[in-house]
Formats: structure tokens, C-alpha cells, sequence
């Protein structure tokens, strides 16, 4: 018996590094995604091998972060069988190959996509009743930041889970409530600008902004920026500190604003708040990169109703809304004047909102 569990990647529409501040976004599934294919067998470790990468691992049931914990791109999937088992499910052994159509280091949470796959395939290979896709998401969580090591926060995963086709999802990861926003694009086209400088989660950056964020909330006496009123970054002392909390505060907002945007059809007020959005984090988050700036720039002058980088940051992938005749010019014009101002030559697909994760046994 041959398990396959398929997870997609996912595009962030509107709200980045909100998900750890017990915030809002509103990210959507694409239509390409990570396949876990997962034979199980009478073993006591996991052999896997990926498309992308060629390299095999052997990965033991019984393992665990810290010294001798899997590295490289295996120990995603070494995570997700440790975090399994710590949520008490008997992973079995066996051997499982990866394949994924998510571009790393996009973000375009390809990471996360693995996870979601791994998990899918293990828990219907295990017997044991599957967990909800929140709780799932929680497990992807913990392998990321506890195995791995990156302190992401729980938006990918909950994207790529709870995906739906042409539908954007409202996350509250406070009460982690989802809310479907149907997204009927009509004559608009939605893009995905891959700028080729490809970002580091795990990298020291991203810890940072996060500990700001939470140095914030301690000095205004709050559990977290979610609960800051307008203006109060205001009263914090460090103006690094401020700038930071005041991208967080004003996001949610955005991210509240949009969705009623979105689900009314106003794509001239959405794309305005994606642009506000993409100038908070370049001035007060500082995450862009002068490529990003550029293409979102770019693409907004080509008659884009608006344009912002998508992910965590210091590169990545602009994500863009446009009328039909803009979309055209941005895809036939943009790459050239990208790279024309010293930048790599980006690449350009046209996506939508795709269905979320799910295993099946072939």
C-alpha cells in the first residue's frame, strides 16, 4: 500500500509577520504544491528522498531536536515524525520520496508544503484517527520551530490545510478561527512575481523582528501587539521598537479592511491597502529588498491596482492584483525593466486560489 499526501503552497495576500502577534492575514493555497509518496514497512527509520534535492536520508523513528537531530532538507520531514509521535501518534517506518512544484526560497511557503504532505501521508499510513487541520497545523508548527529551528509563526501552515479553490482565507490567530472570503477575480488577474533573490526563514533577521514585536507588547503591558489600539507604538521608547510595532498594529487593520474589500469586489481599495502594505514593511518592518521594492514599484506604474512582497521578507515574491490589460504589460514589460536596473530577471505566473491539503492511499 502506497500512502500520497499532497499539501500546496500558498500566497499572502495581505498581513505578514502578523500570525505570532495573535493577529490577522489573508493568504490563499495555490495550485502547486509539495507530494509526500510514503510506502510503510516493518522498519525502525524512514528513508527519504527528494526529486528536487537527489540526496537520501535515513531518518530514526526515535528522533529528536538537539545533537544528532537530521539537517539539511531532511530534517523537515524529521521533524514532522518527531512532532507526530509527540502527539502520540505511532508513525510507522518505510520509505517515502518527495516531489514538490513550490519554488524554494519564493515565498512561497515550500517549507511548509513538505510538512503538511509529510503529515498527511504518515497519519493515514499510521491507522490512528487523523487530528483537524488546526491541530495538524500546530504539529507542522512545532517540527519547523522546535526541530528545525525556525520561529515561524502558524500562517503557511493553516494556508496550505485549510485551502479552498477560489477562496481567500480570513485567519485569526488569536481564536485560530478561519473565515472564507470568496475571491471572483472576473477580468483581474492575480500574479506571482518571483524576484529570484530567494529569502532565509531560519536566518537571524526574522528572529528579531519577532523579538521586537514581543519587547513591544511587554513594554505597553500587553500579551501581545494584537491587542495595541491605534497609535500606541507611540509610547514605546526605542524607535526601532516603535516602527516595528506600528507595522504590526496598522496591518491587522489592513488585513480587516481588505477582506471586506475583497468580498465586495473593490479591487481599487484592495489594491491600496496591499501598497500601504508593502511600504510598511520596507519603512517600518524593513524586510524588502531593493529588488522587491522595485517590482512592486514597477508594477504599479504598468496600471496594477497594487503590488506587495508576500512572505517573510528579504526577498521573495511580489504578489500582484492588476486589470486584465495591466497584467499583460506587467508580464511582456517587467522582467526586462527589472532587469534592465541591475536586478535578476524575474519570472511571472498567472495564479488563483487552489484547494488545501489531503492524503489518499493508491
Amino acid at each position: 500500500m502506497t500512502v500520497r499526501g499532497y499539501a500546496p503552497g500558498r500566497i499572502n495576500l495581505i498581513g505578514e509577520h502578523t500570525d505570532y502577534n495573535d493577529g490577522y492575514a489573508l493568504p490563499i493555497a495555490l495550485g502547486v504544491g509539495a507530494t509526500a509518496r510514503f510506502d510503510p514497512s516493518i522498519s525502525d527509520s524512514i528513508a527519504v528522498s527528494s526529486r528536487e534535492e537527489g540526496a537520501a536520508a535515513a531518518i530514526p523513528l526515535d528522533t529528536s531536536p538537539g545533537t544528532g537531530a537530521v539537517r539539511g532538507w531532511p530534517g523537515y520531514v524529521a521533524g514532522c515524525v518527531w512532532a507526530l509521535r509527540e502527539h502520540g501518534v505511532r508513525v510507522p517506518g518505510g520509505a517515502m520520496t518527495i516531489a514538490s512544484d513550490v519554488p524554494v526560497g519564493a515565498g512561497l511557503s515550500s517549507s511548509a508544503a513538505i510538512e503538511c504532505a509529510v503529515l498527511e501521508a504518515l497519519v493515514a499510513a499510521s491507522g490512528s484517527e487523523a487530528p483537524d487541520r488546526t491541530t495538524l497545523a500546530r504539529i507542522a508548527q512545532r517540527a519547523e520551530n522546535e526541530y528545525v529551528g525556525a520561529p515561524t509563526g502558524l500562517l503557511d501552515q493553516m494556508s496550505s490545510l485549510y485551502g479552498e479553490q477560489d477562496t481567500a482565507l480570513l485567519l485569526d490567530f488569536r481564536s485560530l478561527a478561519v473565515d472564507r472570503v470568496p475571491m471572483n477575480l472576473g477580468t483581474a488577474v492575480l500574479l506571482a512575481i518571483d524576484s529570484r533573490t530567494p529569502h532565509q526563514h531560519a536566518g537571524g533577521e526574522y528572529g528579531a523582528r519577532r523579538r521586537s514585536c514581543e519587547a513591544a507588547a511587554a513594554e505597553l503591558g500587553l500579551s501581545s501587539l494584537r491587542d495595541a489600539s491605534d497609535g500606541a507604538w507611540t509610547r514605546t521608547d526605542d524607535a526601532v521598537t516603535a516602527r516595528r510595532a506600528r507595522h504590526v498594529i496598522t496591518e491587522n487593520a489592513r488585513v480587516l479592511a481588505a477582506a471586506d474589500a475583497l468580498a465586495s469586489g473593490d479591487f481599487t481599495r484592495f489594491g491600496e491597502l496591499m501598497v500601504e502594505s508593502h511600504h510598511s514593511m520596507r519603512d517600518d518592518f524593513e524586510i524588502t529588498v531593493p529588488a522587491i521594492d522595485f517590482i512592486a514599484d514597477e508594477a504599479c506604474r504598468f496600471g496594477a491596482y497594487g503590488a506587495r512582497m508576500t512572505g517573510g521578507g528579504f526577498g521573495g515574491t511580489v504578489v500582484v492584483l492588476a486589470p486584465a490589460s495591466a497584467a499583460e504589460r506587467i508580464v511582456s514589460e517587467l522582467p526586462e525593466a527589472v532587469h534592465s536596473a541591475g536586478h535578476p530577471r524575474p519570472s511571472i505566473a498567472a495564479v488563483r486560489p487552489g484547494g488545501g491539503a489531503f492524503a489518499e492511499k493508491t
